[in-house]
């Protein structure tokens, strides 16, 4: 799960990763190819802390396909609907990474911090942002 543009280009950049799964993209973005796999991506409305309407369709639309896909692991690289898959995909008993963006190079985006009780992983691209106190590992960059 990604919003569109500079998340969605990083989720597909780890598509390696990905290839020996079955995989449902999600995205905030119509029109999309998915980086491998035969399903199409699936769009869902694009929503910020800033409008609870438009969060509460996120969260709706991620639950629809959260139950339907049942995945094993739910991935994303931001931003907050990614961070409501995250949840969603947790409740259902999957485990979860997410990957803040390259583009949060001072502090953890706020949807970064607020998976922190849900992810059971959380990445930073930037080493100087890794705490192992507050569960935050550094692997590496994606771009």
């Amino acid at each position: 799960m990604a919003s569109a543009g500079g998340h969605w280009i990083e989720l597909c950049r780890l598509e390696a990763a990905f290839r020996q799964w079955d995989c449902q993209f999600v995205s905030t973005a119509g029109n999309m190819a998915a980086p491998l796999g035969t399903r199409p991506v699936l769009q869902i409305k694009d929503s910020s802390r800033d409008n609870y309407i438009t969060m509460l369709r996120s969260m709706t639309q991620l639950l629809r396909v959260i139950r339907d896909f049942r995945p094993d692991l739910v991935v994303s690289t931001g931003a907050a609907p990614g961070a409501i898959a995250l949840l969603i995909g947790k409740a259902i008993g999957a485990r979860t990474i997410w990957i803040d963006s390259i583009a949060n190079s001072e502090e953890l985006s706020l949807s970064g911090r607020a998976v922190r009780w849900v992810a059971d992983l959380r990445l930073t691209q930037w080493p100087d942002l890794a705490d192992d106190r507050n569960g935050i590992s550094y692997f590496g960059q994606v771009l």
